[in-house]
């Protein structure tokens, strides 16, 4: 009985964390987190501004994943236009 329940977590697990529209807004923010590592590295941020980005790539990421559990794993369009618009502010930040 635990097999069983333990295989339907995964399987839940898996779809969540699979959903495509959670997969484009995360690996947006993934991508932003790799564009301000390398404006540091490249001197054209400085650390303090970084952290306030990431903060703000932070907080995107908390509300994503508090959209999903409220949806049964998944965001909505409208959720995911909404985030991905939060994105956009913080995206026109990096590499200025």
């Amino acid at each position: 009985m635990l097999a069983a329940v333990s295989a339907q977590s995964f399987a839940a697990t898996e779809f969540q964390k699979d959903h495509p529209r959670r997969a484009e807004v995360n690996h947006r923010l993934d991508n932003q987190d790799k564009r301000i590592h390398q404006d540091v590295k490249e001197g054209k941020m400085s650390k303090a501004e970084a952290k306030n980005l990431h903060k703000e790539d932070h907080q995107i990421r908390k509300e994503e994943k508090s959209m999903a559990s409220q949806n049964g794993g998944h965001i909505t369009k409208l959720e995911q236009k909404t985030l991905n618009q939060q994105e956009n502010g913080v995206s026109k930040q990096i590499g200025k």
